[in-house]
């Protein structure tokens, strides 16, 4: 068998294995969303979503679990965007090339795989115990900051450089800055992609529940927080405090949560799609 016929065979090998491991993958994933659904959906109703933890499982619900979650998103978002943003347009504009340029992007890149745990030893350190936050919402959302901040800058990077230049080109034609270039042409142009980005940022930390741990945040809480300095929990600590739990109602309780924390995930994750798609439509 020749060099060629061997690669060819090796290819094909590992073609027919991609199948087969993508194909049990599905299943596994499908037959766990089956009893999810199966356990979870009788529970879902309106008194569960506003009602307040409790010790019975027939009267708890995850209201102060998801206004968290939405607090702790809309936090990391306000804090993450602009840093994000700004460090991508000073990499890819401003920054001379050179050594300290190509380390600086290998070590985003890198960052952007570290471990979440590794993110709350850090904010539990720098936040909670230096900066005196304790394990308030402020503490976590600039943990999770730190988390997405990684993959912003790289998405956005991406987004800049698909800009064709031809649009650059035109705007210093007619006498435009730079700044002015980048603010009024290249980031409208790039908002698609920097928004996909985004997005898919916030889809891995709304599933995030051990830097947040870390960090101080409570698996039981008897309010709904009110302020950036208020004590909080999160849809995925609640799922786990209920997993945790000897009685049946509670496991129920943890499904129904599991599909409300997906169809919140499944929802961002279309929206990037969608962006997505609209975005290369517009470029092309």
């Amino acid at each position: 068998m020749t060099n060629i016929q061997l690669n060819r065979a090796k290819d094909k090998m590992f073609a027919t294995w991609g199948v087969v491991s993508t194909f049990f993958g599905i299943i596994l994933l499908a037959v766990f969303i089956i009893f999810i659904l199966y356990d979870g959906l009788p529970r879902l109703s309106w008194q569960f979503l506003v009602s307040l933890p409790s010790r019975k499982p027939e009267n708890a619900g995850v209201y102060t679990a998801m206004m968290g979650t939405i607090w702790i998103l809309g936090l990391t978002l306000l804090f993450a965007l602009p840093l994000g943003i700004a460090a991508a347009v000073y990499l890819e504009e401003y920054i001379p090339k050179g050594k300290f340029a190509t380390i600086l992007e290998i070590n985003i890149s890198n960052l952007a795989g570290v471990p979440s745990i590794i993110y709350g030893l850090l904010g539990l350190q720098l936040f909670a115990r230096t900066m005196k936050f304790g394990g308030n919402l402020l503490a976590g959302s600039f943990t999770l900051s730190l988390l997405i901040l990684p993959i912003i800058i790289v998405a956005t990077r991406e987004a800049i450089r698909a800009v064709p230049s031809s649009i650059k080109d035109a705007s210093f034609a007619l006498g435009a800055t730079k700044w002015q270039t980048i603010w009024l042409q290249v980031l409208p142009s790039a908002f698609g992609g920097i928004m996909t980005g985004l997005i898919l940022a916030l889809s891995r930390a709304v599933g995030e529940a051990a830097p947040l741990i870390v960090v101080g945040a409570l698996a039981y809480v008897p309010f709904a927080p009110k302020s950036p300095m208020d004590e909080y929990s999160v849809l995925p600590i609640q799922i786990f405090n209920w997993i945790s739990r000897p009685q049946h109602g509670f496991v129920v309780n943890a499904a129904a949560a599991i599909i409300i924390l997906l169809v919140i995930t499944f929802t961002m994750n279309a929206i990037a799609v969608f962006l997505r798609n609209k975005h290369q439509k517009k470029t092309n």
